[in-house]
């Protein structure tokens, strides 16, 4: 029971919810805007707040707790031979070599790996559309989760920077700067925190943004020349890019999993 309860992933989350709450708290506890709204009746930008950061929350923990799209061997089973019965003439076009790393096996699950999959070391599953392990949420990003990993960077981002405008405005000012320190260290430590993780969230939003727009996953553009089915390939061409438009609807409005064989051979048609 208590090496489960003491896990990595339940401390990972357990720090990042208190981290949250108690920056909230200090920023409402402080002679902040938010404290000077509630003084004066003002409940709008004080709820307004409160529920961007309980979404932030909420988010997090989807991200976190949801399967990211472990390939299983029920999957095999489900899987329409059609597929690959399309694909057949298609195949011929492609070195054979490559056809059989794509439909290699897991050497540590032993499922057969859809492309684009790859086995994750950490969580020991395959996973699809594998992007990156992210050790803040303790689970895989992948084709399930990653639109949710999204969101929750984009709603965090919004309330970080808000929450650092937040702190600023509670600063107090003393004739000495011990006093100063005294009396603005829980503020401090707070402003501090949003500082550091407005960075990181910021610089994740920003990289992956590019990432989606092109249809690339992080695991993709840092092992290129190590994928089976990209090495082959130089270094501005993507089989899967649809455009930056196309990527993005595929991204955010596609809710089902993608057969990338489709797409891949599909492209390598029509350079034929």
């Amino acid at each position: 029971m208590f090496p489960k309860v003491l896990s990595t992933g339940f401390l990972v989350r357990a720090l990042h919810a208190g981290l949250t709450w108690a920056v909230t708290l200090v920023l409402f506890l402080s002679k902040t805007d938010l404290r000077q709204s509630e003084e004066r009746g003002e409940f709008r930008q004080p709820v307004i707040f409160l529920l961007l950061v309980l979404c932030s929350m909420l988010l997090y923990f989807i991200t976190s707790l949801m399967d990211p799209g472990y390939v299983t061997f029920d999957d095999e089973l489900k899987m329409s031979p059609s597929i690959y019965c399309d694909l057949g003439e298609k195949e011929q076009m492609v070195p054979v070599i490559q056809k059989a790393k794509r439909l290699r096996r897991c050497g540590y699950c032993m499922v057969q790996q859809p492309m684009r999959s790859k086995h994750c070391q950490s969580c020991q599953h395959c996973v699809r559309r594998y992007d990156h392990h992210c050790p803040w949420i303790e689970n895989c990003v992948g084709e399930r989760n990653h639109r949710f990993f999204m969101l929750y960077l984009i709603s965090q981002l919004t309330v970080l920077l808000w929450a650092f405008h937040i702190a600023w405005s509670g600063f107090r000012t003393e004739a000495e700067w011990k006093d100063w320190l005294r009396v603005n260290t829980f503020l401090l430590l707070a402003l501090t925190i949003i500082i550091i993780f407005t960075v990181v969230v910021m610089l994740l939003l920003v990289s992956h943004l590019y990432l989606v727009s092109s249809n690339t996953t992080t695991w993709e553009f840092m092992s290129r020349h190590r994928i089976s089915y990209l090495k082959h390939c130089s270094s501005e061409e993507n089989p899967f890019d649809q455009g930056i438009l196309g990527n993005l609807w595929m991204f955010f409005c596609v809710c089902k999993i993608v057969t990338w064989e489709r797409i891949y051979f599909q492209e390598d048609d029509e350079q034929v």
